[in-house]
């Protein structure tokens, strides 16, 4: 396992923020785009049979590494390396440091982009701060600290040269139409899946957008900008205590799971 990062220092409250579920889809499909994930997870993943499962332990995992304890992180990385132990084949292994800084990547570019969308351009010291932080995504598990980009400009080189390699296999596109559709997911939860799928058009790279065969009209482009223009203002009228409640429940449950002996993922 590679060394665990600090807990973020100027981050302030970003790591609360519930805005991140926003980023959720984008994140899955960039990861999925990647050959081998995409293949790992469309042959392994409880994903479309138990979403909300999937949901929570993602969730448990970014929650725990951004503002858990390093015994809370250590137990968490234990339960994700269980899990990744049949994810393997000739073709990807879920072990491989190389996989596992793209899917470090996406969640830093995903809560990047967030962030910047809600705050607008953060300062200097916060943005290098949530960039170096972000690498805790996979030293937690086998990337070892120096494949990480030692600085964003860094970082952008490597995530333009491997977009430009990202192709969508076959057997993801059928997992991605499924997921998209809603998979497993509770009827009482349906309604919110148009909007989930909005979100997820909305922040992918286009050239992915176009790779996963989803559309993006002049409409789409217009609500998309109504909701930049408003959405944020919105957000940060709500009080603290419900724009910080998801982050709290995770949590929660995470902390009852490990005081009940029970795996946290």
């Amino acid at each position: 396992m590679g060394r665990l990062a600090p807990a973020p220092g100027p981050l302030g409250d970003i790591p609360r923020e519930s805005f991140i579920f926003l980023g959720a889809g984008a994140a899955v499909l960039m990861q999925l785009a990647h050959p081998a994930v995409g293949l790992g997870v469309a042959e392994h993943s409880a994903t479309l049979t138990r979403p909300l499962d999937r949901l929570r332990a993602t969730m448990t995992y970014i929650y725990a590494l951004t503002l858990g304890t390093e015994a809370e992180r250590r137990a968490v990385a234990q339960g994700v390396n269980r899990a990744h132990g049949p994810v393997r084949s000739d073709r990807y292994d879920a072990f491989d440091p190389e996989l596992q800084l793209w899917v470090a990547a996406t969640l830093y570019r995903g809560g990047a982009t967030l962030a910047e969308i809600f705050h607008g351009p953060l300062p200097a010291e916060e943005a290098e701060a949530m960039y170096r932080h972000a690498a805790i995504y996979g030293t937690t598990l086998q990337m070892p600290a120096s494949l990480w980009p030692a600085d964003r400009a860094a970082f952008e080189v490597y995530w333009e040269r491997t977009l430009a390699r990202l192709q969508v296999e076959p057997t993801v596109q059928r997992f991605v139409d499924a997921l998209l559709d809603g998979g497993a997911v509770p009827w009482w939860l349906r309604g919110l899946m148009p909007l989930q799928r909005f979100f997820t058009r909305a922040l992918l790279p286009p050239a992915l957008r176009s790779a996963f065969g989803l559309p993006w009209t002049a409409r789409d482009q217009r609500r998309w900008e109504r909701f930049l223009r408003f959405g944020p203002r919105f957000y940060w009228s709500l009080p603290r205590w419900l724009r910080h409640l998801p982050a709290a429940l995770v949590l929660r449950d995470m902390r009852r799971r490990l005081a009940a002996g029970r795996r946290p993922i």
